[in-house]
């Protein structure tokens, strides 16, 4: 909708995961180094955790392109909730095979088969899981034992595990100990810095073909990195509402008030109704934003 108005080519602040638009923060430059070395080195169980919204899934993404061409197999799970039946039938259809057994004897039989041949090739089977913390204990118990399969003192089967904080406590638990220690490459995607949340910014308008330079102010920007906390999906959020409210008033810069009407929009800011004196709460919801607005700069000019 905006598009024309502020000279871009594609939306800069989609919510799908597009590698293309990746940032690479610190943390993120060496997730995606760790996870294309472990997988290449045969390392055997990975595992990246961080809050939802960090960017887990574009860096898997990120990671399958970064490997060699034809160096790598990869099969995907992207929705772990299964059961340890349709969990199995997951991975042999991710590596290819259609005609699935009926038994669980036969279909790990089947999966070895297809991991021998792939090995044979010189390829490198990678299962990754993304959502990881939603798998049960006895799921990942199944994982583990997937990961024993060897073949000539080499590991059949790679195994990357994504997922939030809690997949950490969760491996925690007595009866995972043994998965835990079978992880050797453990990495950590946190929350962008104030910093980086600007450069976050800038990158992603450069990647969408911009002809003109970030429309956000100084104190937009500042709104911006303040409200959400400094995760990439939340970031996407409030530029994409303040650049759609920029628009509405026929405007070619992201002012604070635009990032703070699509934080309200989203409920990243909204205050109690009983805190609020009584005529701000029989007004319109555009001049509860503007009070918020007022409320904002008075503090701003208190402490400058």
């Amino acid at each position: 909708m905006y598009l024309e108005t502020f000279g871009l080519r594609i939306p800069p602040f989609g919510m799908s995961s597009e590698p293309a638009m990746l940032y690479l923060s610190p943390a993120h430059r060496e997730a995606l180094a760790g996870l294309v070395y472990g997988v290449l080195e045969r390392k055997g169980f990975l595992l990246v955790l961080g809050q939802a919204g960090t960017g887990k899934t574009t860096l898997l993404v990120k990671t399958m392109q970064s490997v060699p061409e034809g160096r790598v197999t990869f099969a995907t799970i992207y929705n772990p909730t299964l059961t340890q039946a349709e969990f199995l039938e997951s991975v042999l259809l991710g590596f290819g095979v259609t005609e699935i057994p009926s038994t669980k004897p036969q279909r790990l039989v089947k999966l070895q088969d297809r991991l021998l041949d792939l090995l044979t090739e010189g390829g490198i089977a990678t299962l990754v899981i993304d959502e990881a913390h939603k798998l049960s204990p006895e799921l990942l118990e199944e994982v583990r034992l997937l990961g024993n399969l060897e073949c000539r003192a080499q590991k059949m089967l790679q195994l990357v595990l994504a997922g939030q904080s809690e997949l950490g406590t969760l491996l925690n638990r007595a009866e995972l100990l043994q998965l835990k220690q079978r992880v050797a490459v453990r990495l950590t995607l946190r929350p962008l810095t104030r910093p980086e949340v600007t450069e976050y910014i800038r990158h992603r308008w450069v990647r969408a073909g911009a002809s003109r330079n970030v429309p956000f102010t100084p104190g937009a920007l500042e709104l911006v990195e303040r409200f959400s906390h400094g995760i990439p999906r939340v970031v996407n959020a409030i530029c994409d509402g303040a650049l759609l409210a920029a628009f509405g008033e026929r405007g070619n810069a992201v002012e604070p008030r635009h990032v703070i009407q699509s934080c309200m929009d989203l409920d990243l800011m909204a205050l109690p109704a009983e805190a609020a004196p009584r005529e701000e709460r029989e007004g319109t919801q555009n001049s509860g934003r503007m009070t918020l607005w007022t409320r904002w700069t008075s503090r701003r000019q208190i402490a400058s």
